[in-house]
């Protein structure tokens, strides 16, 4: 491919997400505040969440059922430790519960990971699954902790403010925290840990035979998806100013999983897209008196479109767009394929192979 022709493939990639990361920067300009809140913020919080699962998806080959539940840990662990209705009587500063909110759910990754590591596949599916579950009924059944009423009027930070009626610091703190957990895991994508995880995700027969402990390795980005996870479940608290039972029960573990294959399983950048389509239409549905209450029916009928149309989801598709505009612009026929995304590299988890 020509110089010129690559640059222009390149601009189609990286532009339409320059052009985002500008209008999310001064959103609060451009958006009323309930639009700011309900759409956007949730968005950027939703994405954190299906970020965690892509990333073990994408990176380690493992595809959890078990993200909602470890940001519910995180998050019922500091409802219970800071000042709340229905919480314990612990009244501790709001930033040290947040923090051992986090360990918490980091601890509880661990521990899942490492019973879970040994197993792949369906397995593995079915053992995050169960893991989800459980951690709803024991949070709905133990009323020192939750019950199905929840943890209500949540403490928050100072910083934080009130999500309704001054959502630009919570808008914010999601923003940054994203970003954040974007340029983290892309960067640990280059380091030694993280070639060996997709070594991992490509063979782990190979990995095994050449030394590298493979259970280990699985339970410790199991450990890193939870931490990821965790900060979407404080920053879910934050933004609802409560968390009960019903915040990570199955329906939320489906939405989180819809999420990330609308935006595209297999691209970190999906994460994000997917939640903000999720969000915009959620808003925008509920008005509609066709529609009502069938939310789950329409992006039911939209994650089946996307699906059959791209597996690679809505990144998919730009994947195609700018890979077609690359050949074009290259003089190849459409049977041979263009440079590819930005840097003239493939994505390492472009092509997955199952475990």
């Amino acid at each position: 491919m020509n110089r010129s022709a690559l640059t222009v493939e390149r601009a189609l990639w990286w532009g339409p997400g320059i052009v985002l990361v500008l209008v999310l920067v001064v959103a609060p300009l451009l958006f009323t505040d309930f639009y700011l809140s309900q759409v956007i913020t949730k968005a950027l919080w939703l994405g954190i969440a299906a970020a965690s699962l892509i990333f073990l998806a994408a990176y380690v080959g493992m595809v959890s059922l078990g993200q909602v539940a470890l940001y519910g840990i995180a998050g019922f662990t500091m409802a219970n430790l800071v000042e709340a209705d229905g919480g314990s009587p612990v009244a501790w500063n709001p930033w040290l519960g947040t923090f051992v909110g986090i360990l918490v759910a980091v601890a509880a990754g661990l521990f899942i990971g490492a019973i879970a590591s040994r197993s792949y596949g369906i397995y593995f599916l079915m053992i995050t699954l169960a893991v989800g579950v459980l951690t709803f009924y024991f949070f709905a059944q133990v009323t020192q902790l939750s019950g199905f009423g929840g943890v209500n009027n949540v403490a928050r930070p100072g910083i934080v403010s009130n999500p309704v009626t001054d959502p630009q610091n919570l808008f914010y703190i999601a923003l940054l925290t994203s970003a954040a957990v974007y340029l983290f895991v892309r960067y640990l994508a280059r380091t030694p840990f993280g070639l060996a995880l997709q070594g991992v995700r490509d063979d782990p027969s190979r990995m095994r035979a050449l030394g590298y402990n493979v259970p280990l390795l699985r339970m410790l980005a199991f450990g890193l998806g939870a931490l990821i996870a965790s900060f979407a479940g404080i920053i879910s608290v934050w933004w609802n100013t409560r968390i009960s039972p019903g915040s990570i029960d199955l329906s939320r573990t489906i939405d989180v999983l819809v999420i990330a294959v609308i935006g595209g399983l297999y691209r970190l950048e999906g994460a994000w897209i997917g939640a903000l389509v999720f969000a915009a239409l959620d808003n925008w549905t509920r008005g509609l008196e066709l529609v009502g209450q069938r939310f789950n029916t329409v992006i039911g009928a939209i994650f089946l479109a996307i699906v059959l149309l791209s597996p690679g989801g809505l990144m998919g598709i730009w994947q195609s767009i700018t890979d077609f505009i690359g050949r074009q612009l290259a003089g190849k026929p459409p049977g041979q394929s263009s440079a590819g995304p930005p840097g003239g590299a493939r994505h390492p988890s472009d092509s997955p192979q199952p475990t």
